[in-house]
């Protein structure tokens, strides 16, 4: 077993290092469009121009300049939409899935595979989701439903947070979380290793968790079951 660890260490070491120089590049990249956007005259909106474009105006070449307000749109429009499944197989039209009220979170299967077919997880069990055991713990609180980290100062303390997935863009919120519930993970997720690491009771992996709850909900989360109960709307929170 030792020999296995001595083995692997070094490999995530070098994970974590490949990580850190992968952001380092994009901090070089971003800066360097800053520049090009305070120089053109463009500002921001030369984050939607590739390189070759951004290197084109520059040089004096602003005919795809006009490409921007489409391309801004197209943004929106996307930008509009919930968290795509982590499990996409087959071809996948977000706005379909998006449209579809009894859409999973977790997985999308083009193929042989229906809104109605879905696993028991996923299919809605009375006033019980069920997912994976996060972290262990029981709360008691009223629900606070997000689709994105930017929506964070909605985020009160002492409310339980259920959005579709989390990654360190999230971190910041979890210590004023009374409890924490997703649609994706599993034990060694993000929401599963951080709610861990600060003691928050949670349940990841719900697959349609904020399909079924929306901010005001009141229910009970048991991370060390996997389960979250719903008991009703408004109240204060309490740890039971």
């Amino acid at each position: 077993m030792k020999g296995r660890i001595n083995k692997v260490a070094p490999k995530a070491r070098l994970r974590e290092a490949v990580r850190s120089e992968y952001v380092r590049d994009r901090w070089v990249a971003r800066n360097f469009a800053l520049r090009a956007g305070k120089l053109s005259g463009l500002g921001d909106d030369i984050f939607f121009l590739t390189i070759e474009e951004v290197l084109n105006v520059l040089s004096g070449d602003e005919a795809v300049v006009k490409l921007i307000s489409a391309r801004k749109d197209i943004y929106s429009r996307y930008s509009s939409l919930p968290a795509y499944p982590s499990i996409i197989c087959g071809r996948f039209d977000p706005f379909q899935w998006a449209a579809d009220p009894k859409r999973r979170n977790d997985i999308y299967v083009a193929y042989g595979y229906t809104s109605d077919s879905t696993s028991d997880s996923s299919e809605p069990n009375g006033n019980l989701i069920t997912g994976s055991a996060g972290s262990a713990g029981r709360f008691e609180g009223v629900v606070r439903r997000l689709d994105s980290s930017e929506e964070g100062d909605q985020f009160q303390k002492g409310e339980i947070l259920v959005t579709s997935q989390t990654d360190i863009a999230w971190t910041l919120l979890f210590p004023r979380a009374g409890a924490i519930v997703t649609d994706v993970g599993a034990p060694l997720s993000h929401a599963a290793i951080v709610a861990r690491e600060l003691g928050i009771p949670a349940v990841v992996g719900c697959g349609n968790a904020t399909r079924r709850l929306k901010t005001g909900d009141r229910v009970l989360v048991d991370g060390g079951q996997g389960v979250v109960m719903l008991k009703g709307e408004n109240n204060e929170s309490n740890v039971d």
